[in-house]
């Protein structure tokens, strides 16, 4: 049996989410390993306390090997930061070759413009393509994330709406 550091990783644009839905669902979970001590419920959230960008990617990825189950929370501005599409992209891998859960959430963002990169999605990956500093080889594994992740069902919340998404 394997033993997980962390039962939820939850993947999320900081700017869009933290202190909203993400601030709310990690609350939540507190509440439940609160409440729920025996269960051991251990989510991972971005510690902002690491400085070096390098040092924060490096635990990032470790904590997404290490963690059971991957919430994505697909918000407008998500696919606009490198740091969010390596995590997917590392998600994705894990969900694929070890078969880990993966639930996608969609934050005022449109499923069918995260699988089809369309909108803001097709705009953030666009403008990665013309920097000179992304390879191409990059913005093809984030494409191939992006688009098998909006397929699974999840949540789609906007405005006074949340439903689940069954694809």
């Amino acid at each position: 049996m394997t033993k997980w550091t962390y039962d939820v990783f939850l993947s999320f644009r900081g700017e869009d989410t933290h202190l909203n839905f993400v601030g709310d669902l990690y609350n939540s979970l507190h509440d439940l390993y609160n409440s729920l001590h025996q269960s051991g419920i251990h989510a991972f959230i971005n510690d902002e306390s690491l400085k070096a960008e390098e040092e924060i990617k490096a635990s990032l990825l470790k904590a997404i090997r290490e963690s059971k189950i991957s919430i994505i929370v697909f918000s407008e501005n998500y696919a606009s930061l490198t740091f969010c599409l390596d995590e997917l992209t590392k998600i994705v891998e894990c969900f694929k070759r070890e078969g880990r859960l993966v639930y996608p959430a969609f934050y005022y963002a449109d499923p069918s413009e995260v699988r089809h990169q369309r909108g803001s999605y097709g705009e953030s990956l666009l403008y990665l393509q013309k920097r000179s500093e992304t390879e191409e080889y990059k913005l093809q594994k984030w494409r191939l994330a992006l688009s098998p992740t909006a397929n699974l069902s999840g949540w789609h919340l906007k405005p006074g709406y949340l439903r689940p998404c069954l694809f």
